[in-house]
């Protein structure tokens, strides 16, 4: 199926969380593109009846965190159901523990969800921040988000990024100097998430967000 045409048909139903820091219209386009009948929502009651549930983001840690506070519970709930939990950028960063950048605005230790253990990080000192452009991917293990993207390009926009404990959590790398991580996952491969936009990624992204749906539709 080429992922430049929609599919006729909804392949699966999709929850976008408003939490107040995301970029819904455009993932929300991406997500239709790709196949998915999206709802977007603030009433984490919904999430169970969604078959993936995606959690994107624009802006700071401890914010993100204090937003999606309300969430947490029924975001645990949907990993233990093993619905497919998928985080854009900041959203990605939530999934791991904590974040360098709550300490540095003196915010101190915050919490992220914890689903893949590990810390968000600054870039080192004479890296340019934010890292904005687009970064060539390298696929380091199989997952069913990345088929069909190892050695494309991704558009990314930020200045932490992560180091899970465990290195099966990455999945795919990019280069900014260090390789660092661009796509993780948790062990049981459904919460994952990307550092870069796939909705702002172009066919790389689309094929990303294809990759999505139809692993909620397999479900």
């Amino acid at each position: 199926m080429s992922t430049t045409t929609p599919p006729e048909r909804a392949l699966a139903e999709v929850v976008v969380v408003d939490y107040g820091l995301g970029n819904l219209r455009s993932a929300t386009r991406g997500l239709e593109r790709a196949g998915a009948n999206v709802t977007i929502t603030d009433d984490p009651e919904t999430f169970a009846e969604a078959d993936g549930i995606v959690l994107p983001g624009v802006g700071a840690f401890s914010e993100g965190m204090e937003n999606a506070g309300p969430f947490r519970d029924a975001l645990r709930d949907a990993r233990e159901r093993g619905q497919p939990i998928f985080g854009i950028c900041l959203g990605m960063q939530m999934l791991l523990a904590s974040s360098e950048e709550a300490e540095r605005a003196g915010e101190g230790e915050v919490e992220g969800l914890n689903f893949v253990p590990g810390r968000n990080v600054r870039f080192a000192q004479g890296q340019k921040v934010p890292h904005m452009g687009w970064n060539r991917l390298h696929v380091e293990r199989e997952h069913p988000l990345v088929e069909g993207v190892d050695g494309e390009y991704a558009y990314f926009v930020h200045s932490y990024y992560a180091v899970p404990e465990d290195r099966e959590a990455v999945v795919a790398t990019a280069d900014y100097g260090i390789d660092f991580p661009a796509v993780v996952a948790d062990g049981t491969g459904t919460v994952f998430g990307t550092q870069f936009h796939p909705e702002k990624s172009g066919e790389t992204g689309l094929r990303i967000l294809r990759n999505f749906v139809e692993l909620c539709a397999d479900g």
